[in-house]
């Protein structure tokens, strides 16, 4: 018998753009100190340079503004043995750090890059001149706001692992709104929120059902892993990637408060497999979905192909390892372990080499002409 599945989302009524959202400042209510970040675990860009921190230690959302970085020509940018370079800044060993996430910013395309220490500090850093430069974090202009009913912080799963890091899995910033995945304490644990940006206290609910073709059921407690707010067939939508690897598109007309609402399973990418990062490339009136993934390589999917599978999975995918819907194609690059954009150059990835090399690099756009 199939288990209903549902994810408790926070969002808003409205997934409309403020008109004067350009002409008014965002950093209004900012204010100058130390934000007390506890924890980073993923990082996502706005507007006029805010970087929007998820603190899932600490249950919070904190916007910075880096306005005043310096700009740094990252066309090129190539630095090996990162892993390295991070733990001999921090006076540790390689074993003790943890790259957690990657950003981009799309003002100016400066890189930056978080880490988890293992004495439980998280450190941000600047990529600059092909090396890094730390940013501190003591004194900063900054907001913040605490997520309500955030998964508890002993909360633990079937096999004992520790559920709070996923209170924030994915966060993106889309028409004046923070969109983020993660878990709550409620019975339906996976919440999907979007909360107005400058912040305020709303934070309603409403659900959502997906089906997992690989588990052959309707899912429960995971969270979306990585998301990316876009247009399907010319409404605005929302991607989201499944651990064992559902891809569901969610239509925003349809997610308003106090529903309950179906994605649409449009492909299953392979179980064994937990995808890490998808972003979107375009190449003239051409558009493309990379995901990144912790178990399979780099995978390239068209729009066009996106777009015109009209059917659904609702069977199971009963053989291991095994895709099905719509099709997709395996890049070169295997252990990408963060990817995002480059505005007008393609795409940016830490990717651990063959050789073993960690390498913080530019993706080839070959793969889009």
């Amino acid at each position: 018998m199939k288990t209903l599945v549902t994810l408790a989302l926070s969002l808003t009524l409205s997934f409309c753009i403020n008109a004067n959202e350009k002409n008014s400042s965002l950093k209004a209510n900012f204010e100058i100190g130390n934000p007390e970040i506890t924890s980073i675990n993923v990082m996502t860009f706005g507007p006029e340079n805010i970087l929007f921190i998820g603190d899932s230690k600490s249950a919070q959302i904190i916007a910075i503004d880096v306005s005043k970085d310096p700009k740094t020509d990252n066309s090129k940018v190539k630095i090996d043995l990162l892993d390295k370079l991070i733990a001999d800044m921090l006076g540790a060993g390689t074993d003790e750090v943890q790259i957690t996430d990657m950003a981009v910013n799309p003002e100016n395309n400066n890189i930056y890059i978080s880490v988890h220490h293992s004495s439980g500090k998280a450190v941000l850093f600047r990529v600059e001149n092909n090396t890094l430069k730390k940013v501190s974090l003591e004194t900063i202009s900054h907001s913040k706001l605490s997520l309500t009913d955030p998964v508890g912080i002993d909360a633990k799963d079937k096999r004992g692992r520790e559920l709070r890091k996923w209170a924030v899995a994915e966060m993106k910033y889309n028409s004046g709104k923070i969109f983020l995945s993660g878990l709550s304490n409620k019975e339906f644990a996976s919440t999907f929120r979007a909360i107005d940006f400058p912040f305020n206290n709303k934070q309603n609910q409403t659900s959502l059902e997906i089906y997992h073709a690989a588990h052959g059921q309707y899912e429960t407690h995971a969270p979306i892993k990585t998301f990316i707010p876009t247009t399907v067939k010319g409404s605005k939508a929302i991607i989201a990637g499944y651990t064992c690897t559902p891809l569901v598109v969610f239509p925003m007309d349809k997610i308003k408060p106090g529903t309950h609402n179906k994605g649409k399973t449009i492909a299953e990418l392979g179980n064994g497999n937990t995808p890490v990062d998808i972003i979107e490339v375009k190449n003239e009136d051409k558009r493309y979905l990379l995901i990144a993934n912790t178990n399979r390589p780099l995978m390239k999917l068209d729009f066009t192909d996106l777009e015109s599978y009209n059917e659904e999975l609702t069977t199971p995918v009963t053989k291991k390892g095994a895709s099905a819907g719509v099709a997709y194609v395996n890049l070169p690059y295997v252990n990408v372990q963060q990817l995002d954009t480059l505005k007008d150059i393609g795409f940016l990835m830490i990717q651990r080499e063959s050789s073993g090399n960690l390498a913080l690099k530019v993706g080839s756009n070959w793969w889009f002409k």
